[in-house]
């Protein structure tokens, strides 16, 4: 028996709400809060809920709204804030906060050729949970007063040197990266550190606003 076309796709977009809703409902039972609710200026843009994204697919069906444990949000609207005073025509664009941990999964899983140290530098392991599983985490980028992104020198989700904090300098030297892409990071690592989050090596978007360990201690991880 063939199902109607249109009850066919009526029944898609139900699946889909319900599975955002699902996650949403799931983050919001756990204390989670959305960032643009604590602060209305954070630009969002889910990069996993688009094909913009290494793996090429909708690892987020219709959640589109960036969640984060109510202390990340708020050190995140700090860094709103100074980025603001310092820089009254940019803006932080998030494109990615707390992540599921079914989505971590799929984000682990579309990375089979990499041995498991190299994938771990991108992607965290599912059966550890990463910082984004436990709401402490963002990914984002600054953005003009049209939304558009600075040049960071690399795409979100870049996976190679060219993206690493750690290697700027050298980058930098050999005209990898020119100064200006160099100055557009430290736009951002300076706000974020004045909001209380801490850079990590391998990717110059990503902050954590608590460690692994005391996001464990403190948190559970959303599924």
């Amino acid at each position: 028996m063939r199902l109607n076309p249109i009850l066919f796709a009526l029944f898609s977009l139900v699946h889909l709400v319900a599975r955002s809703q699902s996650f949403e409902a799931t983050m919001a039972k756990q204390g989670l809060v959305d960032v643009q609710k604590v602060d209305p200026t954070i630009l969002v843009d889910l990069k996993y809920s688009t094909t913009d994204n290494f793996v090429g697919k909708d690892v987020y069906g219709d959640l589109t709204r960036a969640y984060m444990q109510p202390m990340a949000a708020q050190k995140l609207a700090e860094a709103s804030k100074y980025l603001q005073a310092h820089h009254p025509t940019l803006r932080l664009l998030v494109y990615d906060a707390a992540r599921p941990r079914t989505a971590q999964w799929k984000l682990w899983n579309a990375l089979p050729d990499l041995p498991e140290n190299e994938r771990q530098k991108y992607v965290a392991d599912p059966r550890k949970g990463s910082i984004h599983n436990y709401g402490c985490a963002v990914d984002l980028t600054v953005a003009n007063q049209d939304g558009k992104p600075l040049d960071m020198g690399t795409k979100y989700d870049f996976f190679g040197e060219l993206a690493y904090p750690s290697r700027e300098n050298e980058l930098l030297k050999a005209g990898k990266l020119t100064q200006q892409q160099i100055d557009n990071r430290q736009i951002l690592r300076t706000a974020m550190r004045q909001g209380g989050f801490s850079p990590i090596e391998f990717e110059w978007w990503h902050f954590n606003a608590l460690s692994r360990e005391k996001a464990k201690m403190v948190f559970r991880i959303v599924d």
